[in-house]
C-alpha cells in the first residue's frame, strides 16, 4: 500500500492506495483562505501542517492497515504557494504567499520593462508574473524585519508546501524538492537542470535558502516514527499538476490532461523537446522516475472551481457545489450571459493581473440560474482557451483531454467542455488523479510497481463525451466569449 498526501490549495487531503492503483481510503480537512487586502492571498502554514498530518492519520485508520503496511509515502502540492521558515526553530517567518496572490505584479511588470522577460523565460520556461515563487520569496524577505540577513546568513529556508511538510515530517532533517516543484519557481533552470545563479542574483535570493532537487521518484528520508507509528519511506514528490498527469498515465508526447480544481491546469506532455514561445503558455519539466528528463507545455486558469465556491460563500445563490448542475440544466442555455471569473487577473494564455471579473449580457429577465450555468460555463471556455494555444504550438490538432479533479465529475460541464472544443473528453474510472500520480511515483521507487507500462495498464475509461453541438453554434458561443474577456483586460 502507497499514501498519498494531496496537499491542495483548500483542503489537505490523504489516500490510500493499493497495488491495483484502486483508493482504499480518503481523509480530507479543509482549511482557512486568508485575503488580507484584495489581491493577496495566505494560508496559515501552521494550518496545512496540522490538516495534513491529521488527514494522514485517520487515511490511514480509515484503511485498516497497520502502518508497516505502507511501504512509502508521495506527496503532491499546491505548487508555486510560498513558505520561508527559520531553520533552528521550524517557524514559519510570515504566512505562505499562495500562488493566487498578486501583491508582486508591479515588480513583475518592472522586471518585463527592465529587459529581463526573454533570459529568464529561455532559461526557466516561464512567463515573468506574480503567479510564481521568485518574486514572493523577494518580497517576504523585503517585508519582514531582518529577513535578508538571517536568509543570507543561511538561518532561513524557503520551500513550496512539498519542502515544508517533508521538513516537518523527518523533523527536520530533510530539505529537498523535486524538479517539478523547482521548475516553477522562476530559480531552476530547466535546460541545466539546476537553481540558476544569475535569477537568484537578479531576485537577490540567497542560494543558501533553497532546497536541494531531487527526481519525483526516489527515496528522500524517512518520517519520524511519533508522527504515524512508524517509520515510513518518503519516496514520490510532485506539483499536483504534474503529478494529475502521471496519475493520468500521460506518457507519451501529444497527450494532453485537464484537471478541474480551484484552477484549471492544462498539460500536454512534449517529450523530450522544450519550447519556449510565446502564445501565453509556459514549459515546464514532467514528473520523472529517472535520468530521463522529459516536458510539457501547461496553461493555466486560476479561477474554475473556486468560482462555483463564489456563487456558494460570496454571493450566496447555492447552497452547496453539487447544486450547480441541476440548476444549469434546468434553463436550456445562459440567454447570452458571460461570466468572466478573472478574481485573481487572467492566467493563460492572457498573463493579465490586472483584470477583473464581470458579469457580462445581463437583462430584466436574467435569473439565478443563468448566472450559475454561465459560471460553470466559464470554466470550459478558459479552457478552450488553452487548448487553441496548445494546438498551435503542436502544429496539429490535439485529439482528446483526459480529465480530472472535483469538477469533472459533473457530465454538464463535462459534455458542454467537449461541445466548445469540438473533441472527445475522457474520464477515468480514478479521477483522484493527483494522488493516484504521486501514489505511482513513490510505488516505483520502493518496488510497488515495475513500469510506467504496467501503470498505464491501469487506466482505465469510466466515460467517453462527445461533441454534440454544431460548429456554428460553437462558434458563436466562442466568439461571445472572447469579447466579454475583451472587456475586462486591463490593456482594452
Amino acid at each position: 500500500m502507497i499514501l498519498a498526501l494531496d496537499q491542495g490549495t483548500t483542503s489537505s487531503r490523504a489516500m490510500v492506495f493499493d497495488r491495483g492503483g484502486r483508493p482504499i481510503s480518503v481523509s480530507q480537512k479543509e482549511f482557512t483562505q486568508h485575503y488580507p487586502i484584495p489581491g493577496w492571498v495566505e494560508h496559515d502554514p501552521e494550518e496545512i501542517w496540522r490538516t495534513q498530518l491529521a488527514a494522514a492519520k485517520q487515511a490511514i485508520l480509515m484503511s485498516g492497515l497497520n502502518c508497516s503496511e505502507i511501504k512509502g509515502i508521495g506527496i503532491a502540492n499546491q505548487r508555486e504557494t510560498t513558505v520561508v521558515w527559520d531553520r533552528t526553530t521550524g517557524q514559519p517567518i510570515y504566512p505562505a504567499i499562495v500562488w493566487q496572490d498578486r501583491r508582486t505584479a508591479d515588480y513583475c511588470q518592472e522586471l518585463v520593462h527592465a529587459g529581463h522577460g526573454g533570459g529568464i523565460r529561455s532559461k526557466t520556461g516561464l512567463v515573468v508574473d506574480s503567479y510564481f515563487s521568485a518574486t514572493k520569496i523577494a518580497w517576504i524577505l523585503d517585508h519582514v524585519e531582518g529577513a535578508r540577513s538571517d536568509a543570507e546568513a543561511g538561518k532561513l529556508a524557503f520551500g513550496t508546501i512539498d519542502s515544508f511538510l517533508i521538513w516537518r515530517l523527518t523533523g527536520g532533517r530533510v530539505h529537498v524538492t523535486d524538479i517539478t516543484n523547482a521548475s516553477c519557481t522562476l530559480l531552476f533552470d530547466i535546460h541545466q537542470m539546476r537553481w540558476s545563479k544569475e535569477l537568484l542574483d537578479l531576485f537577490g535570493i540567497p542560494l543558501q535558502m533553497l532546497p536541494t532537487v531531487v527526481s519525483s521518484s526516489t527515496y528522500v528520508g524517512l518520517t519520524d516514527p511519533d508522527l504515524l507509528g512508524t517509520a515510513i519511506p518518503i519516496a514520490g514528490i510532485a506539483g499536483d499538476q504534474q503529478a494529475a498527469t502521471y496519475g493520468q498515465t500521460c506518457f507519451s508526447p501529444g497527450m494532453v490532461k485537464n484537471t478541474y480544481g480551484t484552477g484549471c491546469f492544462i498539460l500536454m506532455n512534449t517529450g523530450q523537446i522544450t519550447r519556449t514561445e510565446g502564445l501565453g503558455l509556459i514549459s515546464t519539466v514532467t514528473a520523472t522516475n529517472g535520468d530521463r528528463v522529459d516536458y510539457a507545455l501547461e496553461g493555466s486558469v486560476f479561477v474554475a472551481g473556486a468560482a462555483v465556491q463564489w456563487l456558494r460563500d460570496e454571493l450566496g445563490i447555492i447552497r452547496h457545489s453539487g447544486e450547480v448542475e441541476e440548476i444549469a440544466k434546468s434553463i436550456p442555455d445562459s440567454a447570452g450571459v458571460y461570466v468572466v471569473p478573472a478574481f485573481a487577473g487572467l492566467g493563460a494564455p492572457y498573463w493579465d493581473p490586472y483584470a477583473r471579473g464581470a458579469i457580462i449580457g445581463l437583462t430584466r429577465g436574467t435569473g439565478k440560474a443563468h448566472i450559475v450555468r454561465a459560471t460553470l460555463e466559464s470554466i470550459a471556455y478558459q479552457c478552450r482557451d488553452v487548448l487553441e494555444v496548445l494546438a498551435q504550438s503542436a502544429g496539429h490538432p490535439i485529439k482528446e483531454i483526459r480529465v480530472d479533479g472535483g469538477a469533472s465529475a459533473n457530465d454538464h460541464l463535462m459534455q458542454f467542455q467537449a461541445d466548445i472544443l469540438g473533441i472527445p473528453v475522457v474520464r477515468p474510472k480514478i479521477t483522484e488523479s493527483t494522488a493516484l500520480g504521486v501514489a505511482y511515483l513513490a510505488g516505483l521507487a520502493v518496488g510497488v510497481w515495475k513500469s510506467e507500462s504496467e501503470l498505464a495498464g491501469l487506466w482505465q475509461v469510466d466515460k467517453r463525451f462527445v461533441p454534440a453541438m454544431s460548429n456554428g453554434q460553437r462558434e458563436e458561443l466562442y466568439l461571445g466569449w472572447q469579447e466579454s474577456v475583451r472587456r475586462v483586460q486591463s490593456t482594452s
